[in-house]
């Protein structure tokens, strides 16, 4: 089981329901594949550096899990063909990564 990050930018015209709807399906989607969620983080909606689809903001979310290798393949076929993705980015997470993660996630914790 490797750790993996994806962070994913959504339409900015979509509807709170449809942004729900959709982080729940790619969540579920992980899960049924045998992932296990660490964490999901909502950032809301950004101005971007640069227009992307003509769009000058997105929604973005953060998914930390681990799970085989082999989903991340079909996880990203999944978003390309989604027309609601903007953009979209998965890296692996060495030791490193991970403990400035957690890190990160304990700082959230004591400002909530």
């Amino acid at each position: 089981m490797n750790h993996y990050e994806t962070v994913f930018i959504l339409n900015p015209v979509l509807s709170e329901d449809q942004i729900k709807e959709t982080v729940q399906k790619y969540e579920d989607f992980l899960v049924s594949n045998g992932a296990k969620m660490i964490a999901k983080e909502d950032w809301g909606l950004k101005k971007l550096a640069y227009p992307i689809q003509n769009k000058k903001s997105g929604f973005y979310h953060l998914f930390e899990y681990t799970v085989d290798g082999e989903v991340i393949n079909p996880l990203e076929v999944e978003f390309r063909r989604d027309e609601r993705f903007m953009r979209y980015l998965t890296v692996a997470l060495d030791k490193h990564a991970i403990s400035w993660a957690e890190r990160r996630r304990d700082k959230l914790k004591q400002k909530a």
